[in-house]
């Protein structure tokens, strides 16, 4: 826990956007279908919803050209400790969150531990753990021409394992691609996600190598903000990349689909292209324009603590679901009674996922309030 100066608007706007949509997604109201923009695309493609998650990989790289400079004077081994510890942590927060509430109760036989033996290994968070571990080791031993040769290794690396070790005829199906077979060889079904219906883990370890270059990039691009200042060469310098690699991101689609669940090296490529965009459109907006900014402050508060406020807005609705109403939990209870009595269809289940942001964006406001920034 540590209390530090704000240093970035722009970042933080990013991030508190990220977190805010990571939430609206992650929490539909039920009852109904939402809408399609707030759904991942099935297999192949891309809708909105599948750039929140490669942001907060990206955000995490360009916080850590800040962060990093706190490590000058180190020893190696000492700085070496440090990404390790934070990334333990981070791993360990997301296992902790998947296994709550740690306990079954059934009427015959009460009250049980929670089997490890069932509980989802990897996740969002581990993925973001992973990603930072390896990102903060490559930024720590390499040079900047060394960090974009091995961003281009893992994307090129991971495009030729799935198709030298996946099944021939469809390395990039759901079972049938390199990922999947490793996921089952070394973490086993049980410990996979179920959530597709099949033991698939669409954060599983395979996939998580071209995500790395999510943070590498994210770190390359505020190392330029720093070094290049905040104007109007910056600005066009950045969504030049970003247009060129979304540019380069449709056309490798032609050959390797874009496809968010087995993080394919394109999908990479488009989203770290869009956000290049969005970063470069936030900086002119907040820090260049300093225009009206009163709507970023909302956004600030939630990339102030995004850690806290993602892992509340997880376990609070675990907790909804666990707290049984008239033969059903209270999430749905919710739902139905309030949301879907107001609003029937889709706008309903938006409804409920913008006042259950709100809710978990109290929280951020609360320890903004009292001036505390919890950090893994």
């Amino acid at each position: 826990m540590d209390q530090r100066p704000q240093r970035f608007t722009s970042l933080d706007v990013f991030r508190g956007m990220t977190i805010c949509f990571m939430i609206i997604v992650n929490t539909p109201g039920s009852g109904a279908k939402p809408f399609a923009p707030l759904q991942h695309a099935h297999w192949f493609g891309f809708t909105p919803t599948d750039l929140v998650f490669p942001s907060f990989m990206f955000a995490v790289g360009t916080a850590m050209s800040f962060s990093m400079k706190k490590f000058t004077g180190l020893s190696q081994s000492a700085v070496l400790l440090k990404i390790f510890k934070r990334a333990a942590i981070i791993f360990l927060l997301g296992y902790l969150m998947y296994w709550f509430p740690f306990v079954n109760h059934d009427a015959v036989t009460g009250w049980s531990v929670k089997p490890i033996s069932h509980t989802r290994i990897m996740g969002v968070l581990q993925r973001i753990a992973l990603g930072y571990l390896f990102a903060a080791l490559m930024v720590r031993l390499l040079s900047a021409r060394g960090i974009i040769i091995g961003s281009l290794v893992l994307l090129f690396g991971y495009w030729f394992i799935l198709l030298i070790y996946g099944d021939a005829a469809d390395p990039y199906g759901m079972l049938t691609n390199a990922g999947t077979y490793l996921d089952k060889l070394v973490l086993g079904d049980s410990h996979l996600y179920h959530g597709e219906g099949v033991a698939f883990d669409p954060e599983g370890i395979l996939s998580t190598l071209p995500s790395i270059v999510n943070v590498t990039i994210g770190y390359l691009a505020g190392q330029f903000i720093q070094q290049k200042g905040k104007n109007y060469e910056t600005i066009a310098k950045l969504m030049l990349w970003g247009s060129f690699l979304i540019f380069a991101a449709l056309c490798w689609n032609l050959t390797f689909p874009i496809a968010k669940k087995i993080w394919t090296s394109p999908f990479v490529l488009l989203t770290v292209g869009i956000d290049l965009l969005i970063i470069s459109l936030l900086i002119y907006l907040i820090e260049m324009r300093k225009g009206k900014t009163a709507w970023a402050g909302f956004f600030i508060t939630a990339g102030k603590n995004p850690l806290t406020v993602y892992l509340f807005s997880e376990l609070f609705v675990t907790v909804l679901y666990l707290i049984p109403v008239k033969g059903t939990s209270a999430y749905e209870r919710i739902n139905n009674v309030l949301f879907q009595a107001m609003l029937p269809g889709a706008l309903g289940s938006l409804l409920f996922a913008i006042c259950y942001m709100l809710i978990c964006w109290c929280l951020g406001k609360f320890l903004e309030n009292k001036g505390t920034y919890i950090r893994a």
